[in-house]
Parts: C-alpha cells; structure tokens; sequence
C-alpha cells in the first residue's frame, strides 16, 4: 500500500532500514507488515527511492524499539572518519569531497563507502610496509583492525553470549559474593579441572594456562583476586561454548586464521565479562548509581577496564543502557583496543589529539579525569580517562595503559562524573592533526593532510605550523 504522510525533511535512510531489518533476521514483507507498509513500498525506502515518514519511524519505534531520534541522525561516525581521511589523502588532490558528500554515500551506498574505505587502509598499510617491513598485511586489511571491525558491525553486544553467561550462572548457582568459590567448583564437578594459582615463575610469564594433560586450570599469582573469575569464565567459554563461538566467527567471514584466532579470543572474554557482570544486575546497577565506575568496581569486583568494556556492550533491544566508546593507549599512543566506532571516530593510523584527556590518565593514573571535548564538526562528547597499571613479567617495569570510556554529550545528565562539567567549555579536539582543520592549536605536530602548507619566514603563529584554509 502506498503511504502518502508527509515525510519529515526527506529522510532517507535505506542503508539504516535494511541494516535493521538484516539485523533482526526479516525479511521485506515480514518486515514491511511489521511497518504497516506493503513490501514494495519498503524496497523503495530501502532503495532510498522514497524517504521515510513520520508514520515509518513511530512504526520503527513501536515494533523495533528504536530510538527515533538516534535512527534520524543516524551515521556511522568511524566510517564517516575512515572515508574523510581517505578523501584527504593528497593521491586524491582536487576531488574535494566535503562532508556531504562522504555522508551521502555513506548513506546510499554503505558497502561502497566500507570497499572505499578499506582500499585506502589497505593502500596506506601496504606503503607503510613498502618503507617498514615490520608493518605486517593479513589479506585486505590487518588481522587487528578485521576484527575490530567485526565487533564494531555487531555494535559489541552478542545475545547469544548473553544467554549463554546466563545459563552457565544458573546452572552452576553462582552468585556475585561467592563466585569464585562458585565456579572453581563447577569447574571441578562439571569438567574435572581444578584451579590452582601459582608462583610467577612456575607459571614462566603466562597469567592464565588450561592444563588439559593434568586437567588443571593454572592462574598466576600476579592476577589481582578480582581478576580470577575473569579468567575462570573464559575458560568455561573455551569448555562449553566452542561451536557456539565457531558460529560467530563464521557470520563475521573473516579474512585469516590469525583473525579467527583473535576474535575467538575476543568472544571468550566477552563471555567472561558477561559471567562477571550479568546484564540485567550491571545495568540496573548502572542506573541506579548514575554511571559511577568506582561503584560498579567495587560491586562487581571488576577492574576499571573490565566496567567500561561491560558498559560498551549494554545493547539488547528493549533494554540498552547508554551508547558509550571506549579505547585503551599505551605511553606511545599506540592503540590497543577500541570499542564504538560508530559513536566516536578513531583515527587508524597515527597519533590522537594531545589534548585529549585520555594521556593526562597516562602521567595521573589511578583516579578518572572526566572533560568535556568538541569535534570541528560541532559534535560534543564526554570523556571519562583513566590509567591502569597493570603487572609485567619479573624484572620488566609494570604495564601502564589509559582507558577512557566517552559517550555523546547529550548523555552526560545521566552520569555523576560529569556534574562538575555541566557548566564549563568544551576543550576543542580534533581526530588527528592530519584530519584536524584547527588552524590555532598550539600543539599541532603537523598541518592536515588536505592542505598546503603556508610557512611565513618572518612570522610565527599560534600554531607551529600554517596552512592555507581554502587550499
């Protein structure tokens, strides 16, 4: 049936449409009763051959639990990123494509903008290889950046781990002030593996060892205590859930082995968190305590890594906490974990804005640094950094990483970290200087990729190096 309600600023949004729709299992028709709209007509507004309504999205908000609000203005922020700083790139010099343009294709053409986007990564990493054999290529993208990806195309939440973490807690009895006692001993009854925790140097480096031969699960000294539930669940999740995480890793069609690897890795750990931290008890928690990580720590005997990457994943329709990113840095602004690219853009390659909070989290760690940051395209966020010291191998120093967890500033009512800020200025930030426009930062190592440097010998600005504007 035709549907003649007045669209509301001609929304077009089929990639989001079919994504959603791709994403519950539908197909068009059952999709489009759903919606109250014939078939054809969904495959128009799929097509964005027709834009979508009012009536369209109160359907998408009554059947579909979709934030209208979020839907409308919605864009995938790390695609976005990824395609700016490929058109920035001076191979594709007087192209200039704006903003607009990545956003319409972005939005009309998802799949191109990704092939688009991930030729330049893989042009630009097999360049750096070319000057830098160390640089190391696993099919059309790194094996680290693939599965980055794929975790990112699930928005980090996995219902079937959800469930699975659920299950194994009510069939092992486990409750939060005895788990580890707890799944020590379903270890044991269930599987015959008993946990032992060991000397650092009879572990010989390894934190956590699956001793099938001896049918021991063997657990460094050095691991905080609250750290051992961890490991015993990602253990269960290597025990019980192997064909369930097979599953998944083949949906998220991989490039190599190396990333099959990682991702399993990555899915285990997922699992363990959901074990540590359940969804509906950490959520309620969450609200409850307006979003405050040293409570959530303390109540779930969790670190404050294991609290933000459990906040990033609070997703399941019909009960999603906030939309929060997360990324962990170490001293060299190397980055070793990322979650949320669809939030918060993050540069690939190169370094990060040096007025990010998250590095001051490096010389003060052990307490949150809470800042208010815009974007140049206006977008204001809050970013909550914290450094973590984590225990290194004998005679090496202890590991310091900076782990902050952000989410949109329209959130930031809703959490207690971020009262002291309600009245201040954000701190103007950019993605990298190479795809930053600032022309007055003092701290620009270089000037954006896009424009042409402008260096006056007898002048000498605020920034250390100029560029021209329009260039």
């Amino acid at each position: 049936m035709a549907d003649d309600t007045r669209p509301l600023e001609k929304l077009f949004a089929g990639a989001r449409l079919r994504r959603l729709r791709r994403e519950r299992g539908l197909t068009q028709a059952d999709a489009a009763q759903a919606l109250g709209v014939s078939a054809s007509y969904l495959n128009l507004l799929e097509r964005n051959q027709r834009p979508v309504t009012a009536r369209v999205l109160l359907a998408l908000a009554e059947n579909f639990d979709v934030d209208v609000r979020a839907f409308a203005n919605e864009s995938d922020q790390q695609l976005i990123a990824d395609l700016q700083e490929a058109s920035a790139d001076p191979v594709l010099h007087g192209f200039e494509l704006d903003r607009l343009e990545l956003n319409e294709l972005a939005d009309s053409h998802p799949r191109a903008a990704e092939a688009f986007a991930r030729l330049y990564q893989t042009y630009r990493e097999t360049s750096a290889a070319t000057a830098d054999l160390a640089t190391r290529m696993s099919g059309p993208g790194s094996t680290l950046e693939s599965v980055r990806d794929a975790i990112d195309a699930s928005q980090n939440h996995y219902p079937e781990l959800e469930a699975a973490a659920m299950d194994l807690l009510e069939r092992s009895g486990t409750r939060r002030r005895d788990r580890d006692r707890t799944l020590a001993k379903y270890l044991l009854e269930e599987h015959g593996f008993t946990v032992r925790v060991l000397d650092e140097d009879m572990m010989a480096g390894a934190r956590r060892r699956l001793d099938f031969h001896g049918r021991r699960l063997l657990l460094s000294e050095v691991l905080p205590s609250t750290s051992r539930a961890f490991h015993m669940g990602v253990a269960l999740a290597n025990l019980e859930c192997g064909e369930l995480i097979d599953g998944l890793i083949a949906k998220a069609n991989l490039p190599g082995d190396d990333s099959k690897r990682l991702y399993r890795l990555g899915l285990a750990n997922y699992l363990a968190g959901a074990i540590q931290m359940p969804y509906e008890p950490f959520l309620a928690a969450a609200e409850e305590c307006r979003y405050d990580l040293y409570v959530l720590q303390r109540r779930f005997e969790a670190s404050y890594e294991q609290v933000c990457h459990r906040l990033t994943t609070l997703q399941r329709s019909g009960a999603r906490g906030l939309p929060f990113f997360m990324i962990r840095v170490d001293g060299a602004g190397n980055v070793s974990k990322r979650f949320g690219g669809g939030i918060m853009p993050f540069v690939r390659s190169g370094g990060g804005c040096p007025k990010w909070n998250l590095y001051d989290a490096l010389r003060l760690p052990e307490r949150i640094h809470a800042q208010s940051f815009e974007l140049p395209d206006g977008r204001r966020f809050l970013s909550l950094a914290r450094g973590q010291i984590s225990p290194a191998p004998a005679g090496q120093p202890p590991v310091l990483h900076a782990i902050a967890l952000g989410c949109d500033w329209d959130h930031a009512s809703r959490i207690i970290h971020a009262d002291p800020l309600s009245d201040s200025a954000p701190q103007a930030l950019g993605i990298a200087c190479r795809l930053c426009e600032r022309s007055d930062c003092a701290q620009r190592a270089f000037p954006p990729i896009n424009r042409k440097l402008d260096v006056e010998p007898h002048v000498l600005g605020g920034s250390p190096y100029g560029f021209d504007p329009t260039s």
